[in-house]
């Protein structure tokens, strides 16, 4: 019988591929060198996911290193640091805490404690000369200085001018030095002995406040002969011999921004920063009480019309129902009266600060 015609492919169709080898036609030396490439190809692939492996853990372990570093490079005013476990127990066994704080003349750094009044000794402050007004020295940050004095200038023409704000600080509820005095013998208990309470003291001496641009200037200033008021504290010495430039890092409760206060206070009452203010003022009361700056004192006093803003503000930052009135409140205090009255209280500070390095 005749073999059919050979059919051609169809239109559109590609030629299929020669039909493999089959077992029989393929000869034994032939299978042995396809099972050894076989072989080597797997080992291959096994040694490239090792390697890949090594190499993924050498970048954890990099990593790792890396985060254990980050908690001792150098931070703060001179950048940013992430404070450590350890520096965290250093100053808790100590019980004193870094401070870092920004004026417009710079940011710095500095120690404070609390300690019962009858415990420590104040400074002493009698050879300090006091300025009437905020040293004219301290400069505002460049970019701030035409904008201030525009805003000085318009400030001179209204009835709240430095020296009325001066005398109003000083003469508030009628009080003087001599009330001053008075109240601290009111402190005294009905047996004759001084009331306890718990006070603020700061890296100081001769009544001013020593600020340092690095950590290490601080460092440097505490270990060595130097006279200061911490001196006097309990357990002092292990600070002294133990503290090291990466526990100069201050806790965000530890960092007050007083160069953005008088500025932030212009912008209006909408612009009010609630956290910015209270913190503020509560260095300024412990820098007032500290270092004997009465004026600080009396303009940050109860019943002041910056307590009134400060009172205000705190309750706007603690929110519920409350805020709302409270806003109203502080909106009553206003912005020419705030702003004056924290600047010369920023410039009473900025008076006494004795920057070392």
């Amino acid at each position: 019988m005749a073999r059919p015609p050979a059919r051609r492919p169809s239109a559109g169709k590609p030629k299929s591929d020669p039909s493999p080898l089959e077992p029989s036609d393929v000869s034994d030396d032939q299978l042995d060198l396809d099972a050894e490439a076989e072989v080597d190809a797997e080992a291959d692939a096994d040694a490239e996911v090792d390697a890949d492996a090594d190499i993924d853990a050498d970048v954890e372990d990099d990593a790792d290193v890396e985060d254990d570093v980050d908690l001792d490079i150098e931070g703060g005013a001179e950048g940013d640091i992430r404070r450590s476990k350890a520096t965290d127990s250093f100053w808790a066994k100590v019980n004193v805490e870094p401070v870092e704080l920004a004026l417009p003349s710079g940011a710095g750094y500095t120690l404070r404690a609390y300690r019962l009044n009858t415990e420590v000794t104040p400074t002493d402050y009698t050879a300090r000369e006091d300025a009437d007004f905020p040293d004219r020295s301290t400069k505002f940050p460049a970019d701030l200085d035409d904008e201030f004095l525009d805003e000085d200038a318009e400030l001179e023409d209204t009835d709240l001018e430095d020296d009325d704000v001066d005398a109003e600080v000083e003469d508030i509820d009628g009080e003087t030095d001599e009330d001053l005095d008075d109240e601290d013998d009111e402190d005294e208990d009905d047996e004759g002995g001084v009331l306890e309470e718990e006070v603020p003291l700061f890296l100081s001496h001769a009544g001013h406040l020593l600020l340092f641009r690095t950590r290490a200037g601080l460092v440097d200033f505490v270990t060595s002969d130097a006279e200061h008021d911490l001196m006097q504290l309990n357990g002092w010495s292990k600070v002294a011999t133990q503290i090291r430039p990466e526990h100069i890092v201050a806790l965000p409760d530890e960092t007050y921004e007083l160069d953005l206060v008088v500025k932030n206070l212009r912008a209006g009452h909408e612009s009010w920063e609630p956290d910015l203010i209270v913190q503020s003022g509560q260095v300024a009361r412990d820098l007032g009480h500290a270092l004997r700056i009465e004026s600080v004192v009396m303009a940050l006093s109860p019943g002041s019309p910056l307590d009134d803003l400060d009172e205000a503000l705190r309750a706007v930052a603690e929110g519920g129902v409350g805020s709302f009135f409270a806003r109203r409140k502080a909106k009553k205090i206003g912005t020419e009266t705030a702003s004056i009255g924290w600047r010369t209280v920023i410039g009473k500070i900025s008076a006494v600060v004795d920057w070392r390095d």
